[in-house]
């Protein structure tokens, strides 16, 4: 015991009063320079970057004003790596990040690359990077930026107007797997038009609305050079692989405009409500429901969508196509997701799901919602629980704002470091976070619940 701590002890002792040993207590308060709030001084910022989380959980901002940052990837030395996309102005390129200095910020930052891109991601010492109408990669080395140039893995993808990005996932075998959005809302002979039936069969299902596989280390490859592995799917930013039981899951970017298009069998609320995102287990030479059906998730139901006859009440053929295994909030924009395979959060959280929702922006007149990072909880390759929020607060104003321009920030990427962080970068100001696990602060509470 130190000479402070005995004189403490013994002047309670001699003094034997409750007062006196209440004040010498309080001069004794010094911060403990090794204890859990220099630690967390040192680890994360105040305020959490603005991040609300759960206990033991903190946030340091490790990049900021990147630009309009899309998914995110860190390699094995804590380097971290970020597309940009804006498809309005033509703004692209690879954002490359490297702290030099060990306080946690990331002050060496370059780009390169020009093509505008929503994923990014490393596999086997290359960094793949999805741009609208081709996948690259480059070779990584020592060096920040890699010193070669771009190799094209596949190009020659279908044009599009309409959810164009080009994400991916990879398994173990060596394949990669590219998500090919639909071109359109519902398939309709004049597309996003009132009251106009959807084309049947539709004709976008053959290069679009699915995801195509390839092997993963051969360039030169083209569209169609791969294999159709699934289909009916409208648009998957968010694809991981789940290497726990071998297979591709995706949570899918539901229909917009059931009211505005067809007002005679869904309200306003009905529009805001409807449909949810949904999770989605992908099987090979599958076919899933886009666009002959939407989830409600009020009804637990695959429902016919009103281009082909639906009411809101029908279900019709879509009893013949297999149903998400969790859903979502309509119009929350699921923009990326990964499995937890690391170990540095607690073991509630291992090999569970995070998803990055980018928040809605077609609820009509309510408010606009959902710019969340959530939590899934995982069990032999099903959600073993309910989703639960796991960072809130990017949009202030109380988490709901009347136009996505009013959200400060919006999650679009996600990224687990060496030590096993959780990155997760923003769209707007082009803001990274890592996010850490330091301890339980609240013995009453589980960092999961």
């Amino acid at each position: 015991m130190s000479d402070r701590g005995s004189f403490l002890q013994n002047g309670c002792a001699v003094a034997g009063g409750l007062l006196l040993c209440l004040l010498l207590a309080a001069c004794d308060m010094e911060p403990d320079e090794t204890g859990a709030d220099h630690k967390r001084a040192a680890l994360c910022d105040p305020d959490n970057g603005s991040l609300i989380l759960p206990d033991g959980f903190c946030a340091k901002v490790v990049a900021d004003n990147l630009g309009y940052v899309r998914h995110i990837t860190v390699d094995k030395d804590g380097d971290l790596y970020a597309a940009l996309r804006n498809l309005r102005f033509n703004l692209g390129g690879i954002v490359a990040l490297r702290d030099t200095t060990g306080n946690g910020r990331m002050d060496r930052i370059k780009e390169f690359g020009e093509a505008p891109g929503m994923a990014i991601d490393i596999y086997r010492d290359w960094l793949y990077f999805g741009a609208e109408d081709a996948i690259f990669r480059y070779r990584l080395g020592q060096a920040l930026v890699p010193p070669g140039p771009a190799e094209t893995v596949i190009e020659g993808f279908p044009s599009q107007d309409e959810h164009s990005g080009k994400t991916f996932a990879f398994d173990e075998q060596g394949r990669i797997y590219v998500n090919v959005g639909a071109p359109s809302n519902a398939c309709q002979k004049q597309v996003r038009e009132a009251g106009v039936a959807g084309q049947d069969p539709c004709p976008e299902l053959e290069q679009h609305a699915g995801i195509w596989q390839f092997p993963a280390d051969r360039t030169g490859q083209s569209h169609g050079d791969g294999r159709h592995y699934a289909g009916g799917i409208r648009n998957a930013y968010s694809i991981a692989w789940n290497t726990v039981v071998d297979s591709l899951f995706i949570v899918q970017h539901g229909r917009d405009q059931l009211h505005e298009f067809w007002p005679e069998h869904y309200s306003e609320t009905d529009g805001a409500e409807l449909p949810a995102e949904e999770m989605i287990r992908v099987d090979a030479d599958t076919t899933y429901s886009w666009p002959y059906c939407y989830f409600d998730s009020r009804q637990d139901s695959l429902m016919l969508a009103p281009e082909y006859g639906g009411d809101g009440e029908t279900v019709g053929r879509c009893a013949e196509f297999p149903k998400p295994i969790m859903d979502f909030p309509a119009h929350y924009g699921p923009n990326d997701m990964l499995f937890y395979e690391a170990r540095q959060f607690p073991s509630a959280y291992q090999n569970g799901a995070f998803i990055a929702f980018h928040g809605s922006y077609n609820r009509g007149e309510l408010d606009q919602v959902g710019y969340q990072v959530v939590f899934v909880p995982f069990e032999n390759g099903r959600p073993a629980g309910d989703w639960r929020i796991f960072a809130d607060g990017f949009a202030g104003d109380g988490g709901a704002v009347k136009s996505p321009d009013e959200a400060e920030f919006r999650p679009t990427g996600l990224a687990i470091g060496p030590d096993g962080s959780l990155y997760v970068a923003d769209s707007v100001q082009g803001r990274i976070w890592r996010i850490r696990y330091l301890g339980d602060t609240d013995s009453s509470r589980r960092p999961a619940d």
